[in-house]
């Protein structure tokens, strides 16, 4: 493993600055260190991180999402205040899921696990945060098995490496507003409506989540849609992920068949057709009828997807879950069929001591979701609170402290009682 560390001092302008938002959140910069690394995975991918440690710290946090930079998270400031470690972590598809092959994070997760163990650290403790946690999950249900007993391909059928890898364990893992897996989250909320993959305007009128003939109603006053309706909804949803499933393991075959004839007969044509990309796109994924009926599965959720206010609107716009994909990265991470990372699949793996931290008013991790993915963790030493705040961290009405904030209070505590921390800065 190859890595390029420097001191605050000597970092880039970039660097600074990201070391100065955690400084400026708290952190006194006299006593507080950060460092870049740019680790080698097992399969030669470059993964890249930043250790901000402070006096005495025996103990380091490690944050990371499968797509997400979570250099800045808003706990960092809070974790080096309670006198831990903090690494935070890029995965190889950081920004970019179009190619995020969730067992290829595995290995980018297990780089930043080693480099931990090198460094000296007695512990070292998972937080795991929205997309995040189903990530940690699937490490560490992976991580705690025998080698030649880890997943050997992808969904889509390639070797995952994870046998050959060298896989750390954590000694604790706090989850925090985790959400059920990129898979199960945009089965829940991909639109089932869509008559023709081709058009993205296409619907079937009896599916459709955004017409008042079957429960919609004008934003913000909620929807109601009837059991026999929502019924119809999910098994549609399935079927439509379904439908993409068998559209990415055809286009796989024929790659793989490709692969096969160029190995024989070693003709560029036939290397042409085996790399040629193949991209899927999925129209409409922004229709879960719990957005939009506050009576399914009641919380403290405002009106509203992760997305916006409008899921009626946004639905049929440019953004939206796995809207670009690679049929590897579709079966690997967005289906809700056939991807491995699934919280609640992984959750039995997950014996070290456990928080998790629920978010009342969260749009992506209902109550029922929650409640199935603490049911299924393993750790008998397991904590599951509730604090009042949105998914990422937002406060849920005006006044109130912030999700984060009551969150950063509960970790913390809950890390002072089962590891050693440092004197506070």
């Amino acid at each position: 493993m190859s890595e390029l560390a420097s001191e605050s001092s000597g970092l880039s302008t970039a660097e600074r600055l990201g070391a100065g938002r955690y400084l400026a959140a708290g952190a006194r910069p006299e006593v507080t260190r950060t460092s870049v690394h740019e680790l080698t995975t097992a399969d030669g991918a470059t993964v890249r991180g930043v250790l901000a440690t402070v006096p005495g710290a025996t103990t380091v946090v490690c944050l990371m999402h499968p797509r997400q930079d979570v250099t800045h998270h808003p706990l960092v400031a809070v974790l080096l205040e309670a006198g831990v470690a903090v690494w935070t972590q890029q995965s190889r598809s950081v920004n970019n899921d179009l190619t995020l092959v969730h067992e290829q994070a595995l290995l980018d997760v297990a780089a930043g696990m080693v480099f931990l163990r090198e460094q000296g650290f007695a512990s070292i403790v998972t937080l795991g945060n929205s997309g995040g946690g189903p990530l940690y999950a699937f490490y560490l249900e992976q991580a705690g098995l025998a080698p030649g007993d880890r997943i050997a391909t992808t969904p889509g059928g390639r070797p995952t490496g994870l046998a050959e890898a060298e896989m750390p364990h954590a000694d604790g893992a706090v989850f925090l507003a985790p959400h059920p897996g990129q898979g199960q989250l945009l089965l829940g909320c991909i639109d089932p409506s869509v008559a023709d993959e081709s058009d993205p305007l296409s619907v079937v009128p009896e599916l459709d989540p955004f017409a008042p003939a079957n429960g919609f109603a004008e934003p913000p006053t909620s929807s109601s849609y009837s059991g026999e309706f929502l019924a119809r909804y999910q098994a549609a949803q399935r079927a439509r992920v379904a439908r993409i499933d068998a559209v990415a393991r055809e286009h796989l075959a024929r790659a793989a068949e490709a692969r096969a004839a160029y190995k024989r007969t070693g003709a560029a044509a036939d290397r042409r057709r085996a790399i040629a990309p193949r991209i899927i796109t999925v129209f409409r994924t922004d229709a879960d009828p719990r957005t939009v009926d506050l009576s399914i599965d009641p919380s403290d959720r405002p009106y509203g997807s992760l997305f916006g206010r409008r899921p009626d609107l946004i639905d049929y716009g440019q953004v939206g879950f796995g809207r670009l994909t690679t049929p590897e990265a579709w079966l690997s991470t967005w289906s809700g069929l056939s991807s491995n990372a699934d919280f609640a699949r992984c959750a039995p793996g997950v014996t070290v001591p456990t928080l998790f931290v629920e978010v009342t008013g969260d749009q992506a991790a209902f109550p029922a979701d929650s409640a199935r993915m603490v049911a299924a963790l393993g750790a008998r030493d397991l904590t599951h609170q509730t604090v009042r705040g949105l998914h990422f961290g937002g406060a849920l009405a005006k006044g109130e402290p912030t999700g984060n904030d009551v969150a950063g209070e509960v970790v913390s505590t809950w890390l002072d009682k089962r590891f050693d921390l440092s004197p506070p800065i």
